[in-house]
């Protein structure tokens, strides 16, 4: 399958007046057309500042791309203006972020903000442009005559399906969704996710779905990316992250701190410890600290990325009976 999204080696960093926050060290990541990957992690690994860097949306004065590309079918995005950027943003690519309730304006009508998204992007006339709001609203389970109505007449599930609509809008090729269903209640999040599923097949968009909730990435997801403390430690398709018996020591980690409702267990089963501070550069492996099965070289070296079919686990334990993937082992 071709890839519509591919980073290579990419690192972000922070300028804050304590020093630099090494937040992104060494993405590689891709998607294919009609794909979407769930990348999961702890909060603080650098889920959103990929995201934000896909987009180009880093703090202006304190975030910045040190290294590496992020081609978009085939144009590397890192290199452009801002002025063709932001004929990307809404248009190619759009996001989704964790908050409805912040993302909206609240002194517009939802209809004129599905309309604003149309007008920044295409050449419709009016009355196509208030056609497509009417679609897009019908589209994620809305009447059409509430696109007058404003922000604060909706709940919370409504008002993350607007964002949606918004999103889509103009067709992008690749949705970033940050955790769209984090403030939403369990039922509504399912309906969302849901929704989301049936447009962007509807839709043919690829989609980076962000998020803590293993299994809801079990349910929506193609393919599967674990990042901890700015890298990807394992990789895979759905399948060979859920079903295989070979994980790096983190995603085994988390797969065990999930509570499972048919066996008898009096207690879960957390990860010791804490995220590293990333305003520490370390020279070895970031779960080091963290990690049952630690060697001494692993305190000093960053592991390869190791590979077998399309599954990765950058881990030394794998070492010798994986190959070793040969891009992104560079330090910065």
């Amino acid at each position: 399958m071709e890839n519509l999204l591919e980073i290579k080696d990419l690192y972000v960093q922070y300028k804050t007046d304590d020093g630099r926050v090494y937040a992104v060290n060494g993405v590689n990541l891709s998607i294919g057309k009609g794909e979407t990957l769930g990348l999961v992690g702890e909060t603080g690994a650098g889920k959103t500042t990929t995201a934000l860097s896909i987009l180009r949306l880093l703090p202006e004065r304190t975030g910045s791309i040190e290294k590496g590309t992020i081609h978009l079918s085939g144009e590397d995005i890192t290199a452009i203006s801002e002025a063709q950027m932001r004929e990307i943003r809404g248009n190619k690519i759009s996001m989704i972020f964790q908050d409805p309730m912040t993302s909206l304006n609240p002194i517009l009508t939802v209809g004129k903000q599905i309309e604003e998204a149309v007008l920044l992007h295409t050449e419709l006339p009016k009355k196509e442009r208030l056609k497509r709001v009417d679609e897009m609203l019908e589209a994620v389970g809305l009447q059409s005559d509430r696109k007058n109505e404003y922000p604060h007449q909706f709940s919370g599930g409504m008002k993350q399906r607007i964002v949606i609509a918004i999103a889509l809008a103009c067709n992008p090729e690749l949705l970033l969704a940050d955790e769209p269903t984090t403030a939403l209640d369990v039922t509504i999040q399912a309906q969302i996710l849901q929704m989301m599923n049936e447009l962007k097949n509807k839709f043919n968009t690829s989609m980076i779905l962000i998020t803590h909730d293993l299994g809801v990435v079990a349910q929506t997801c193609d393919k599967v990316a674990i990042m901890y403390a700015g890298r990807i430690v394992e990789s895979g398709t759905t399948k060979e992250i859920y079903e295989e018996v070979s994980h790096h020591p983190y995603t085994i980690g988390l797969f065990n701190s999930i509570p499972i409702m048919d066996k008898d267990a009096t207690r879960l089963s957390p990860i010791p410890g804490l995220m590293p501070d990333p305003m520490i550069k370390r020279a070895g492996c970031s779960f080091s600290e963290r990690c049952p099965y630690c060697m001494e070289r692993c305190k000093i070296e960053q592991p390869g990325d190791y590979t077998q079919d399309s599954h990765m686990i950058s881990c030394f334990l794998f070492e010798d009976s994986w190959g070793k993937n040969k891009e992104g082992q560079e330090e910065a």
